[in-house]
């Protein structure tokens, strides 16, 4: 059994873990070997360690090690402590996986979140709130909301009637479609954004996209392992 942890040096009784940072994994040229893939991060890492891994070869289960504020990937499939999955594996047990589908938007990846409505000024703030006391946990998301929430209910209603304007969150799959607001991607997306410089948030990153048409869709599956 092969083992890869991708940002976390990780050590664990009768288990032989190989250990490389997110930089280095696209030069990783024995990637087929592994079994498991160990992400430690929260949701943005996994998005660009994803984003590397769909142009790999790679046969490997996730395991996710979460570290970041929301960790929604984490809560959605309910994955176990990183210590009792090393467990199991020492044991050789077979751990249970769900799966979690993933999507390109042009060149880049996301697995739950993209748009270009309050998320993005969202993520942008919350950013600029990252430091001193409210550097770490849910605070400066919070405030996030609350100092934007006039913006919101303003502007929300108008873009979710642009043509501009969308939001991708597939956790709320309940809403097929609301406006420009998707919770499911059952089909090709074509959106033009009349400008040449974008800013996207993709699962709590923002990037920059440098073409006015943008193209979503269904890209590949992720074996994560969970709880049940």
């Amino acid at each position: 059994m092969k083992i890869l942890s991708i940002n976390k040096v990780l050590q664990y009784k009768g288990l032989s873990i190989d250990s490389i940072q997110e930089s280095a994994l696209s030069m990783e040229t024995h990637i087929e070997a592994y079994n498991y893939i160990i992400i430690n991060g929260g949701d943005g890492t996994i998005r660009r360690v994803v984003k590397i891994l769909h142009a790999m070869p790679h046969h490997a289960s996730i395991i996710l090690n979460p570290t970041g504020s929301f960790n929604v990937i984490a809560k959605l499939h309910r994955v176990p402590k990183l210590e009792n999955v090393l467990e199991d594996l020492s044991y050789n047990k077979t751990l249970p996986t769900t799966t979690q589908t993933y999507y390109s938007l042009n060149e880049e990846i996301f697995l739950f979140s993209a748009g270009n409505m309050g998320d993005v000024q969202h993520i942008l703030l919350s950013e600029t709130l990252r430091f001193g006391i409210l550097k770490n946990g849910m605070a400066k998301y919070l405030l996030s909301v609350l100092f934007l929430l006039p913006v919101h209910l303003i502007m929300t209603p108008f873009m979710l009637l642009s043509k501009s304007r969308f939001f991708i969150f597939t956790p709320a799959s309940f809403i097929a479609k609301f406006g420009t607001f998707y919770g499911k991607v059952e089909q090709d997306l074509h959106i033009n954004l009349h400008d040449h410089y974008n800013h996207l948030e993709l699962d709590g990153d923002v990037v920059t996209i440098k073409e006015p048409l943008i193209h979503i869709q269904k890209a590949g599956e992720l074996a994560i392992v969970s709880s049940s």
